[in-house]
């Protein structure tokens, strides 16, 4: 299989996570979605076994989870996975990061047992909406033209083809916005790095933001989006990706035309051939 061009630079990532892990990091956002994967797990009636978790946080999800006893995998290229010695494996706010994405889903698919649960969750595009407008406008017009500043994040329309190219059945994409405030959009910015969340795409500029722009982004950033008390608001969008390994015993979706009954005899509705007129207020026969 050929691979996707890279678009991030490991490395830096690599760095920044530890610079992150110095300052104190900022986990919040790990552990509030943390949290709601808990929750759609109690949901699913069984006892996980043999959990992975993995993520640059997966203690933290471990814990939040109630899973110790869960196998800790960092998020490298080729994930620490042993083919089919798992009942679920949770990549935990990491996939935006992968140069290969799928190759990720697939490697957590090879490491379930068959039915096992693969849950994702990961950054989706509406994230950080406020900022990229704001650096945006100030970048037009303090340079007079723009550049990559935030990294690219996908859209829920495609990430949910990915868990089929992965082969995981019956795959489910849903997303959820979360809304934060901060004192400023500088607030915010620090935020950022003390999360490791930083821009880290290869054709990044590679010289220091000038400060005039800075300036310009955080005050277009205070007029655009307000929040109460002289603050500003943030937005994280997070994507949940779940599928299943494939086994014998699945649920499968009917082929087309195969069903037993009428959907208009369920629905006690009367049809009608092309061209013939509708009853009054569009409604079928009595």
């Amino acid at each position: 299989m050929t691979r996707p061009p890279a678009l991030f630079d490991a490395d830096l990532l690599a760095r920044r996570r530890a610079r992150a892990a110095r300052l104190g990091p900022a986990d919040f956002l790990q552990a509030t979605v943390a949290a709601e994967v808990a929750e759609r797990l109690s949901d699913v009636n069984r006892r996980f076994r043999a959990p992975a978790i993995v993520g640059p946080r997966a203690a933290l999800w471990a814990e939040t989870l109630g899973l110790p006893h869960a196998r800790l995998v960092p998020d490298a290229e080729v994930l620490g996975l042993e083919e089919q010695a798992h009942d679920l494996v949770v990549h935990a706010l990491a996939l935006h990061w992968a140069n290969d994405p799928v190759g990720q889903l697939v490697q957590s698919r090879r490491a379930l047992h068959p039915d096992g649960l693969l849950l994702a969750a990961l950054f989706g595009g509406e994230t950080l909406v406020e900022l990229r407008s704001a650096l945006a406008a100030a970048e037009v017009e303090t340079l007079g033209g723009l550049s990559p500043r935030i990294a690219p994040m996908g859209e829920i329309r495609d990430l949910g083809g990915l868990l089929q190219r992965a082969g995981l059945a019956l795959p489910v994409a849903d997303s959820r916005r979360y809304e934060v405030s901060y004192p400023s959009a500088l607030a915010l910015m620090r935020d950022l790095r003390a999360m490791g969340e930083t821009n880290v795409q290869l054709d990044r500029l590679r010289r220091p933001i000038p400060r005039a722009l800075v300036a310009r982004a955080a005050a277009a950033y205070a007029d655009r989006f307000p929040a109460d008390g002289g603050r500003v608001r943030a937005s994280f969008e997070v994507i949940f990706l779940t599928g299943w390994a494939p086994a014998p015993d699945q649920p499968r979706p009917l082929r087309p035309g195969s069903a037993a009954a009428r959907l208009a005899d369920a629905l006690g509705a009367v049809e009608r051939q092309a061209g013939e007129p509708a009853t009054p207020h569009g409604r079928g026969k009595p």
